[in-house]
């Protein structure tokens, strides 16, 4: 079968799938779920669609049972939006790339973190500042020098009321 077309058919398998389980689906047991995506096999038999499940283990694998239990609702709703000779049968799979991405920036950042203070504790600048801090010191005297040759401004009826004593 030609790829764009199994890629046109993954695209509707994960779209139902995400509005079933989004907006369909009555079990308590699913909740905090998304639907990264859909692979379909070349014969359109099989579906895997991978879910990815914030919390914690215990509440991953309940939502898997109960996204197991409602495979044959979300098959019901796929077999109305194709129009292909067979349904696929649907199997759900966690996908466990959004937890590694987000272990990754955490260990990245940790890492960070430890870098900038082990060069305080060396006594080096934080990334980001120079030393031309000392040059910029300089223009600001400058730039302070000409605000205070300025005479003060009286508040005007736009400013709103003046605090005046009466």
């Amino acid at each position: 079968m030609k790829s764009h077309r199994l890629a046109r058919v993954s695209e509707v398998v994960r779209e139902t799938a995400a509005n079933a389980i989004l907006f369909e689906l009555k079990d308590p047991r699913v909740k905090n779920v998304t639907v990264t995506r859909a692979e379909v096999s070349a014969d359109l038999q099989h579906a895997r669609v991978f879910v990815s499940v914030m919390g914690s283990e215990k509440e991953q694998q309940l939502t898997m049972h109960g996204l197991k239990s409602a495979a044959g609702f979300i098959q019901t709703k796929l077999a109305k939006e194709l129009t292909t000779r067979y349904v696929p049968h649907v199997t759900f799979v966690v996908d466990e790339g959004v937890k590694k991405s987000v272990e990754i920036a955490r260990m990245i950042r940790e890492e960070n973190e430890r870098m900038a203070a082990d060069r305080v504790a060396r006594g080096e600048a934080p990334e980001g500042e120079t030393d031309d801090a000392d040059e910029a010191d300089g223009d600001d005297a400058e730039a302070e020098a000409k605000d205070t040759e300025k005479p003060a401004e009286q508040p005007g009826p736009a400013d709103g009321p003046a605090n005046r004593p009466d």
